[in-house]
């Protein structure tokens, strides 16, 4: 059965009111002050509540999207990110970084009967340089395929899950491919490629969307390796103004710090109820090696008032009730000087949730679309 499964929950709830009702009826024969009725009395309190958890874990995850499989929630979901040698022979922007293990069409409702609105491939997407990849989803507008755009190429808004997330989110709970097929189609946004990833490529590791010192080069991989691995097997842009960058959570802080440390690969950045400062935990061990400097330079408030702005635009979003990050949000806002342009959209309550985050990007996801430039026609 799948992790996500309904047939999983149903089978977990139907265990937990079972072993409840079954505690009921076993009680007053346990009800005796002997070692054997007491281990009895305890057993069946134990499985009860270990039968409840896992029932409720069961639908928090499947709505929150916590972990997409079991390999994923016991950290040996290895085939889908395999490690590339360095030395393998692979040569940075040649086409092959990126494997298509499949592809099906996009549709939206109030499109045309039996009209595609572009296509969602899933694919594999391999780093020269960091030596990782990582599982993707990639969106296609429909005017990839027409015959005046043969020789087109298309900006590109890459989107990022939060840790440790699962790529399917941002199509299931978030609908982004639907999102922004009815915005092209309405001519809001121009047409645009959307890559669909979480920022967990060295799985179960979380790295910040870091080069770890002597570990995963992960910032490299998502600034370097994948707008390469990209222009090698699709008509896309190649330049900062072509490239975007949007994500929720820890993808809100990988996009903003992604987005200010290398404004030569992102222009513009969505960031969805996103932190201001690298997190560590028991999940991401030392992201730093011990030094100093590599954590500030991750601070994203630290950069602000010691660095240089760089010349990007980005959206931050918050809510006045609900959410912790608010008031960090406010301070990066207040902070925040030009070149760059900082833009917010403050809701007046939500958490910190999918539920929020869809009432954001009907704004949000036109807002990043609009400030890419399409390239010139090769």
């Amino acid at each position: 059965m799948e992790l996500t499964g309904t047939a999983i929950q149903l089978l977990f709830a139907v265990l937990a009111i079972t072993s409840l009702a079954a505690t009921v009826w076993l009680w007053p024969n346990l009800s005796r002050r002997n070692r054997r009725a007491v281990a009895g009395r305890i057993g069946l309190l134990i499985g009860d509540q270990a039968l409840t958890l896992i029932a409720i874990g069961l639908v928090v995850n499947s709505y929150f999207g916590f972990y997409g499989s079991w390999a994923d929630l016991f950290g040996t979901d290895q085939s889908t990110a395999p490690i590339i040698a360095a030395d393998s022979g692979v040569v940075a922007g040649q086409a092959g970084l990126i494997r298509v293990l499949g592809d099906r069409p996009v549709l939206v409702p109030k499109a045309r009967a039996g009209r595609a609105v572009g296509r969602l491939e899933q694919v594999v997407i391999s780093g020269a340089r960091s030596g990782l990849s990582s599982p993707a989803y990639v969106y296609l507008p429909p005017q990839y395929f027409e015959k005046k755009h043969v020789n087109s190429r298309f900006p590109v808004i890459v989107a990022l899950t939060g840790y440790p997330g699962d790529a399917r989110n941002l199509i299931t709970r978030m609908n982004i491919p639907g999102r922004m097929a009815k915005a092209i189609l309405a001519h809001e946004v121009s047409p645009a490629v959307v890559v669909l990833m979480r920022p967990t490529v060295a799985p179960p590791r979380d790295t910040e969307c870091a080069d770890v010192p002597g570990g995963p080069q992960v910032e490299t991989y998502f600034a370097e390796d994948l707008p390469e691995a990209m222009a090698g097997t699709f008509r896309v842009g190649t330049e900062a103004a072509n490239w975007g960058i949007l994500g929720s959570s820890t993808g809100g802080y990988c996009a903003l710090k992604l987005g200010m440390r290398h404004p030569d690969a992102f222009s513009a950045v969505v960031s969805l109820s996103g932190y201001y400062h690298t997190l560590i935990d028991v999940t991401t061990g030392d992201l730093f090696g011990g030094s100093r400097r590599l954590r500030e330079e991750s601070d994203l408030m630290w950069r602000l008032a010691h660095l240089p702005a760089p010349p990007i635009s980005v959206l931050v979003t918050s809510s006045r009730r609900g959410e912790a990050d608010y008031k960090p949000t406010e301070k990066f806002l207040a902070a925040a000087k030009p070149p760059m342009q900082a833009s917010s959209l403050i809701l007046p309550s939500g958490g910190h949730n999918f539920a929020t985050w869809n009432r954001e990007l009907p704004q949000a996801l036109p807002w990043l679309a609009q400030r890419l430039h399409s390239p010139d026609s090769a």
